[in-house]
């Protein structure tokens, strides 16, 4: 549930917000207020996600009353004075509505604020789980993101991982994604006895290997169940083999 508050001295302005918040069935309107003193108290009380605030009423106006709020809700304001608009977004306001507003123009920002509350939720979302996938006890996933969305990877599914300039390529039966991370942050946050480090830029899943071949000099090339051949350096190869317990 998100809570809503309007603040706003005039009753016909009251009305036609609170008609336009119908195709907004996720907000619900908490209270409605008619001046400044009574809506620092609905904040209070109600502690609203998003208010719609009027500037020029009784007793206080709408800058006045948000100089009096601790924690600040998210304000679209709604007013006939458009002398007040640099002001409203020097506070930060989602937007600043002139009387008379269209339907479609309170729409427009109310759903501007609704996706910027999203992407920041989903991103406050990404960094618990990435704090938590970092986590020694949480080192059996990986999280990424994918499209703007999250994607959570079981370490059994990665076949191998790649450096990629700043970061590192994921490669799983689903295909190849990308974390911005190193491979050293890999190399410690996984476990040891399933991953090895067998070249500068690669670390493989030791239970996707097959065989491993000779390849020039030293070196050598891990195959892989899905036929994937991954380079194995002369300093990975003991680590590899000790890995697989040979």
């Amino acid at each position: 549930m998100i809570k809503a508050v309007i603040i706003d001295d005039e009753p016909l302005a009251r009305e036609i917000v609170k008609e336009y918040l119908q195709s907004f069935p996720q907000l619900q309107l908490m209270q409605e207020c008619g001046d400044g003193f009574e809506g620092l108290k609905a904040i209070q009380q109600q502690q609203p996600d998003i208010i719609f605030l009027d500037v020029q009423m009784p007793k206080i106006n709408g800058f006045e009353m948000l100089e009096l709020v601790e924690e600040l809700p998210a304000v679209i304001f709604t007013t006939a004075f458009e002398e007040h608009a640099i002001r409203a977004f020097e506070v930060n306001a989602i937007d600043y509505l002139l009387k008379p507003f269209s339907k479609e123009r309170f729409d427009k920002a109310v759903q501007k604020w609704l996706d910027r509350r999203a992407a920041d939720e989903l991103q406050q979302t990404a960094a618990v789980l990435e704090t938590a996938a970092s986590s020694p006890m949480q080192s059996n996933r990986v999280v990424v993101k994918l499209n703007g969305k999250i994607k959570i990877i079981p370490v059994q599914d990665i076949h191998y991982l790649e450096a990629a300039d700043d970061y590192v390529k994921i490669v799983t039966p689903e295909g190849t994604f990308l974390k911005n991370k190193t491979m050293q942050f890999f190399e410690k946050s996984l476990d040891p006895q399933q991953f090895a480090r067998v070249h500068r830029s690669y670390m493989l899943n030791i239970n996707q290997v097959t065989r491993i071949e000779p390849y020039e000099k030293e070196n050598h090339l891990a195959i892989l169940k899905t036929g994937a051949k991954v380079p194995v350096s002369k300093t990975g190869y003991p680590r590899l083999k000790a890995a697989l317990g040979l």
